[in-house]
């Protein structure tokens, strides 16, 4: 299967739109999101499939680069957001 044809098989989606973040800075949501996300593990478990649409919407708004700096955080005490 060549690239292009992998391509139009992947379904590219965004987390939906939410009243709590009008504006289209979407910094906020991002980290909401990901909050929400680490929230649900905490409560439901790691192996818990209803978390996964937390992961996904972070996922598709947060910048890599924020994710893996936030991972280092929380590894090491120092994030800055409440879990």
């Amino acid at each position: 299967m060549n690239f292009s044809a992998m391509l139009s098989q992947i379904e590219l989606k965004t987390a939906p739109a939410d009243f709590r973040f009008p504006t289209t800075n979407q910094t906020r949501h991002c980290f909401t999101r990901y909050i929400e996300f680490h929230r649900c593990v905490a409560a439901k478990g790691e192996e818990s499939n209803e978390c996964e649409r937390f992961a996904k919407y972070y996922r598709s708004l947060c910048p890599g680069e924020w994710i893996e700096r936030w991972e280092e955080q929380r590894e090491n005490g120092s994030f800055p957001g409440p879990l």
